[in-house]
C-alpha cells in the first residue's frame, strides 16, 4: 500500500502547498519520488492543449522541444530546456547549467510543483546542484534542502540520512520535470556535443545564435597540424608548434577573462611590508570554478551606486595566498600607490590575463629556427629527429660520484649521473620515490665542479624549482633563485636563495632606503623611481654572474635578466610535466648538455585547449625523444613505500623491475591498532557502495558515503598516534575536497580534535606529484549505473595516486564500477589476491566476494612479430606496460607522400627499456618511419607505429 505525500516549499508567509500527486512506494528501496500516472497524463494532455503560452518562448533551446510537461527555465540566463536528452552525457538543463555554470532552476507554470524556483526550504539556498530531497517522519510530506549545511542538521522532524539530490544520472527527476519519451524525442533537432558546446560559447556574445551559425563558423575555423615524429628543420617544426601555443593562449585568455567575480567582501589588513591586503571569501560553487595561482594580477573595482565610471575606484594588485586548510581566504597584495577605501561590501573581482609565458614559447621556437647560437648542432638535430652520430664528452668522471650531505647513491643511480656528465642529451627516469631530486642535485654538482661554468636548473612548477634549489644549497653551490617580478613577496622556503633578497641585503645603505620609499604609500618621483631600478638591475647582474647555479621555471628562463646570459649546461626537473614549447626556453639559451628529468608514467604536461592537445601539445618533448629510440636511463631503487605498497606499481607500470630500497620493518606503524584485513601488508580497498552525485560547481562529482568513510579512517588514524600532517587524502574531484572539508568540520567523531581534522591535507592527485605523506586514503568518487568512471581511467594519474603513502594506504571506491575498466580489474584482482579486498562495517570488515568481471584475452600477434627481428638484446617483454581501454590504432594525416609521419603517443606505454641502439639497425641513417605494409621480414628498420600497436596488444603477455 502507498501513501501520498506533500511537497513542501519554502513560501514567506504562506502554508505549505499540498500537490497531492506525488506519492512513495511502501517501501521507496532507493527514495524515489513517483508522480501517479493518471494526474500526469491529465496534466500532459492540457498542456498539449494549451495555446496560452507561445511554443517559442518554452521551447528547449537545444533541441525544440515544445513541451510544457518537460521544459524548465534557467533562472540566470532565463532560457528555457528540456529534460530530455540526445548526448549521453545527461539532459539538456543539466548541460546547460554546466556549461555556463549556472546554477538555478525555475519550473513552468503547467508543472503540477507550479511556477516556483527551485531552493532550500531551511536557508533559500537556489543552486540546484546542491538540493535534494527528504521526507518527513510522521508526516506524507517531502521537503527541499540543501546538501551542505541543512540536510547535515540532526532534525527531529526530518529523515535527513535518507538525503537524495534533486538530480539523478545528470537529469533532474522526473517529478520534477519528467523526461520526454523518446516519441518526443524523434520530433526534435539534433544536436551533437560539439555543436551544444560552440553554441554556448556563441550565445555569451550573440544570443540571436543559432546551428547554423555554427556550422559556418566552423567551417571557417583554422586546422592546426599536428606534431611530428620527425622534422625536415627548425622551420617545418616552427609551423606545427606555434599554431598549438597560440591556441593555447587564446584559450587561457577567454577563461581568464571570463573570472570576473562580484558582491565581494573584502576585510583590509597590511603585510610585513606594509603593503595593503585585501582578503576575500568565496562560496565553494565560485572557488571551485576558478584557475587562480600565487602571482595572478587582480583588478579590483568598487563603484557606489549611482555613480560614474570615473569616480570608482581601482586598485591592482596580486594574489600572494590561496585559501587552505589554515585559511578560507585569497589573499590579495595591492601594489604600492594603491590605497584602500573606508568599505568592505561591493567589490569586484577582475583576472587579468598575462601572455608572458605563450610569448616566451613563441620566442623560443624562433630562437630554435633563426639563432645558430641558440644550441648546438648535434641537439638542434636531436630536438628535430635527425639521425646524427653518437658524440661523448672528454670527460674525467671522478671515481666517487657520491657528494657530501646526500643519500649515498645506489648502482642506477651512478650510472644516470656518470652517463649525464659524458653524454651531451641525457633522459632520467625517476619512478616514484627512486630518488630524482639526489641524482640531479648529484649531477649538478660534478658539472659546476668538471666545467666551472654557470649551469641553468629549471622545472615547470615552482614547488619543484624550491625542491631543487634547497637540495643545491644544503651540498654547498652557489645558487640563486630567479623568480618572477609578480612573485617575490610570495612565501618561500627559498627566499634567503633569491635573487630579490640577495639585492636587499647587498644593496648600498642609499638603494635600501629608496626601496623602502617605493614600497610604502608615499612612493617615489619617475626620476628616483628610474634610478633605483638601474641600481637594482646592476646589482642583479653582478650576482647573477657569480653564481654557479642560477634555478627558475622553465617558463622563468626566459626572463629578461637572464637576456645576456648562455649556459653550457642545462637541466631540466619535472620534465615530463611540461610542453615542448616550454622545455625549449631553457635550452635555446646556448645548451651544448641537456638532462631531462622526469617520468612519462607519472602526469604529463596540463593542457587547456582542446584541440591543441589533440594535436600533440600535451605530450612531452622526454616523450618523443623516446619514440625517436633515445633510451632513458631508468632509477631502480625506490626508497618511499612499504614494499606491499610498490608492488602493484611496479609490475603494471614498470615491468617489475622497481627495487625496494626499504624493508617492510622500515615502514612498519609501531603498535597500530587500524584494521588492516592482512596485518604485514598495510593496504587494503575498501567496498563503499555510495552514490556518485554532481557537486554544488556542476561540473565535478562527490560520494557522501566515502566522506563519511573517510572521517572514520582519519578518526582511527588519530588514535594510532598519527598527526594531521601525516596523512593525505587524495581525490581526482574537486567537489569531494570541497564537501569533505566541510563535512569534517561539522561531524568529526573526536570534538576536541576538531581542528585537527581540518588541518589533514586534502586535494588532488596533480597536487601531490612529486610529494608524499605516511598515510594515503584515495577516493575513487564514481558509482553510476553506467560504469562511467571519468578522471580515473588515467594510468598515469592512478600510478601517481598509488605511490604517495610510505606506511599505509587505503583506497575508498565502487567495485562494481570500476572493475569494468581493465586497469582497475587488475587492481581489484591484486588487492583480492593479497586478501585486501573489504567491505562492510569499518570495525568489522569482511573479504570481499564480489564478482569483478572477467577480462579478455588481449591478443599477442603484434608481440610475437616482432622477437623474430634481428636484435639480439631487445626484450618486448621490457617494452610493455599498462595499456589503457580503447587503445586506438595509429592512423598517419592524409599529408603529401614526402611528408613526415606523426609521432606516435607514449602516454601510458613503457619506453624506458627500450634497448634500440645503433649497432642494432633498427633506425637506419636517413630513414623516417616505414609505411605499414613496406616493411619485410627481414628487415631490421622496424615501423614505430608497429611498436606503438604491439604495445596494446601486449597487457597479458
Amino acid at each position: 500500500m502507498s501513501s501520498e505525500y506533500e511537497y513542501v516549499q519554502q513560501q514567506h508567509n504562506s502554508a505549505p502547498v499540498d500537490t497531492n500527486s506525488l506519492q512513495l512506494p511502501d517501501m521507496a528501496p532507493e527514495g524515489e519520488i513517483q508522480l501517479l500516472s493518471d494526474p500526469l497524463d491529465l496534466e500532459i494532455a492540457r498542456l498539449l492543449d494549451d495555446d496560452n503560452v507561445s511554443p517559442s518562448e518554452t521551447a528547449c533551446s537545444y533541441c525544440g522541444l515544445d513541451s510544457h510537461a518537460s521544459v524548465v527555465k534557467c533562472g540566470t540566463c532565463n532560457r528555457w530546456f528540456c529534460n530530455g536528452s540526445s548526448l549521453r552525457s545527461g539532459s539538456h538543463i543539466i548541460n546547460h547549467l554546466v556549461l555556463l555554470k549556472h546554477n538555478v532552476v525555475s519550473l513552468h507554470e503547467d508543472l503540477p510543483l507550479g511556477a516556483d524556483t527551485l531552493e532550500c526550504y531551511n536557508c533559500g539556498t537556489k543552486n540546484v546542484f546542491m538540493l535534494g530531497f527528504v521526507a518527513a517522519k510522521h508526516d506524507s510530506v517531502v521537503v527541499i534542502l540543501c546538501r551542505m549545511p541543512c540536510a547535515q542538521l540532526r532534525d527531529i522532524n526530518w529523515e535527513t540520512n535518507e538525503w537524495q539530490s534533486l538530480i539523478d544520472q545528470r537529469k533532474l527527476l522526473p517529478w520534477i520535470a519528467p523526461v520526454p519519451s523518446d516519441e518526443d524525442m524523434a520530433h526534435t533537432r539534433s544536436i551533437t556535443q560539439e555543436q551544444l558546446l560552440k553554441l554556448e560559447a556563441q550565445w555569451r556574445m550573440n544570443k540571436n545564435t543559432s546551428i547554423v551559425d555554427i556550422d559556418n563558423a566552423e567551417a571557417e575555423q583554422l586546422t592546426l597540424l599536428p606534431i611530428l615524429l620527425r622534422y625536415n628543420d627548425a622551420l617545418e617544426y616552427q609551423n606545427v608548434l606555434a599554431p598549438l601555443v597560440e591556441a593555447e593562449a587564446e584559450y587561457d585568455k577567454s577563461m581568464k577573462e571570463s573570472q570576473a567575480l562580484e558582491h565581494i567582501l573584502v576585510q583590509w589588513s597590511t603585510s610585513d611590508t606594509g603593503r595593503h591586503l585585501a582578503l576575500f571569501t568565496l562560496s565553494t560553487y565560485e572557488h571551485s570554478n576558478l584557475a587562480v595561482t600565487v602571482g595572478d594580477q587582480i583588478v579590483l573595482h568598487h563603484r557606489e551606486f549611482g555613480a560614474s565610471e570615473n569616480d570608482s575606484w581601482r586598485a591592482e594588485g596580486f594574489i600572494t595566498k590561496l585559501p587552505s586548510a589554515h585559511h578560507e581566504e585569497f589573499t590579495l597584495e595591492l601594489l604600492a600607490r594603491s590605497v584602500p577605501i573606508p568599505v568592505s561590501t561591493g567589490f569586484t573581482v577582475e583576472f587579468v590575463w598575462k601572455g608572458t609565458s605563450y610569448k616566451r614559447m613563441q620566442k623560443a621556437l624562433v630562437d630554435f629556427a633563426t639563432n645558430e647560437q641558440s644550441l648546438s648542432g648535434y641537439l638542434y638535430h636531436k630536438i628535430l629527429g635527425h639521425e646524427v652520430v653518437g658524440v661523448e664528452f672528454t670527460t674525467d668522471i671522478p671515481s666517487k660520484l657520491t657528494v657530501p650531505k646526500l643519500a649515498s647513491l645506489n648502482q642506477s643511480q651512478i650510472h644516470a649521473v656518470a652517463t649525464a656528465l659524458k653524454m651531451p642529451l641525457t633522459l632520467i627516469q625517476g619512478p616514484p620515490g627512486t630518488g630524482k631530486t639526489v641524482t640531479s642535485a648529484t649531477i649538478i654538482y660534478h658539472l659546476s665542479r668538471l666545467h666551472k661554468q654557470r649551469i641553468l636548473v629549471c622545472a615547470p612548477s615552482n614547488v619543484a624549482v624550491d625542491h631543487l634549489t634547497e637540495k643545491l644549497a644544503q651540498i654547498g653551490i652557489k645558487v640563486v633563485r630567479l623568480t618572477a617580478r609578480l612573485r617575490e613577496d610570495v612565501e618561500s622556503t627559498t627566499s634567503s636563495h633569491s635573487l630579490h633578497k640577495k639585492v636587499q641585503r647587498m644593496a648600498p645603505k642609499e638603494v635600501q632606503q629608496l626601496l623602502a620609499r617605493s614600497q610604502s604609500e608615499e612612493g617615489l618621483s619617475k626620476k628616483k623611481q628610474a634610478r633605483l631600478q638601474r641600481q637594482i638591475t646592476k646589482l642583479e647582474q653582478q650576482i647573477l654572474e657569480l653564481a654557479e647555479v642560477i634555478c627558475c621555471t622553465c617558463v622563468g628562463a626566459g626572463d629578461f635578466r637572464l637576456s645576456k646570459m648562455e649556459f653550457r649546461s642545462v637541466l631540466i626537473d619535472e620534465s615530463t610535466q611540461a610542453t615542448e614549447p616550454e622545455v625549449l626556453i631553457p635550452i635555446v639559451k646556448g645548451a651544448k648538455q641537456v638532462i631531462l628529468v622526469g617520468d612519462h608514467q607519472q602526469l604529463g604536461p596540463v593542457n587547456l585547449d582542446k584541440k591543441a592537445g589533440e594535436a600533440g601539445l600535451n605530450q612531452s618533448l622526454f616523450e618523443r625523444l623516446i619514440c625517436l629510440g633515445n633510451v632513458p636511463i631508468r632509477l631502480e631503487v625506490q626508497y618511499r613505500m612499504h614494499p606491499s605498497l610498490s608492488e602493484f606499481s611496479s609490475n603494471m607500470f614498470y615491468e617489475g623491475l622497481l627495487q625496494n630500497g626499504v624493508a617492510s620493518e622500515d615502514r612498519s606503524w609501531p603498535d597500530s591498532a587500524f584494521p588492516w584485513p592482512v596485518a604485514d601488508s598495510p593496504m587494503m580497498f575498501w567496498g563503499n557502495y555510495g552514490k556518485e552525485e554532481i557537486s554544488s560547481s556542476g561540473n565535478s562529482f562527490l560520494n557522501r558515503l566515502e566522506a563519511m568513510n573517510v572521517e572514520k579512517i582519519i578518526t582511527r588514524l588519530f588514535r594510532d598516534g598519527i598527526e594531521p600532517h601525516q596523512i593525505g587524502v587524495i581525490t581526482p574531484y574537486e567537489g569531494q575536497r570541497a564537501y569533505i572539508a566541510q563535512y569534517m568540520q561539522m561531524n568529526s567523531l573526536i570534538v576536541e580534535k576538531r581542528s585537527q581534522y581540518v588541518e589533514v591535507e586534502v586535494t588532488s592527485v596533480d597536487a601531490f606529484q612529486g610529494r608524499e605523506k605516511d598515510f594515503i586514503i584515495l577516493l575513487c568518487v564514481r558509482a553510476n549505473d553506467d560504469r562511467a568512471i571519468g578522471f580515473l581511467r588515467d594510468p598515469r594519474r592512478l600510478n601517481v595516486a598509488l605511490t604517495r603513502a610510505k606506511y599505509g594506504m587505503v583506497m575508498l571506491g565502487n567495485p562494481r564500477s570500476l572493475s569494468k575498466n581493465k586497469l582497475w580489474n587488475h587492481l581489484l584482482v591484486h588487492f583480492r589476491e593479497h586478501g585486501c579486498l573489504v567491505e562492510g562495517p569499518l570495525d568489522n570488515l569482511q573479504f570481499s566476494m564480489i564478482p569483478l568481471g572477467k577480462i579478455e584475452t588481449t591478443k599477442k600477434q603484434g608481440i610475437e612479430a616482432l622477437r623474430g627481428v634481428g636484435a639480439k638484446d631487445m626484450d618486448t617483454q621490457l617494452m610493455i606496460s599498462f595499456v589503457p581501454d580503447e587503445v586506438p590504432e595509429f592512423q598517419p594525416q592524409q599529408q603529401p607522400e614526402d611528408a613526415l609521419e606523426q609521432w606516435p603517443s607514449l602516454t601510458s606505454n613503457e619506453a624506458g627499456k627500450l634497448k634500440l641502439e645503433q649497432r642494432s639497425g633498427l633506425f637506419g641513417p636517413g630513414r623516417g618511419v616505414v609505411p605499414h605494409g613496406e616493411a619485410e621480414t627481414g628487415d631490421l628498420e622496424i615501423d614505430l607505429r608497429s611498436i606503438a600497436n604491439a604495445f596494446a596488444s601486449g597487457l597479458n603477455i
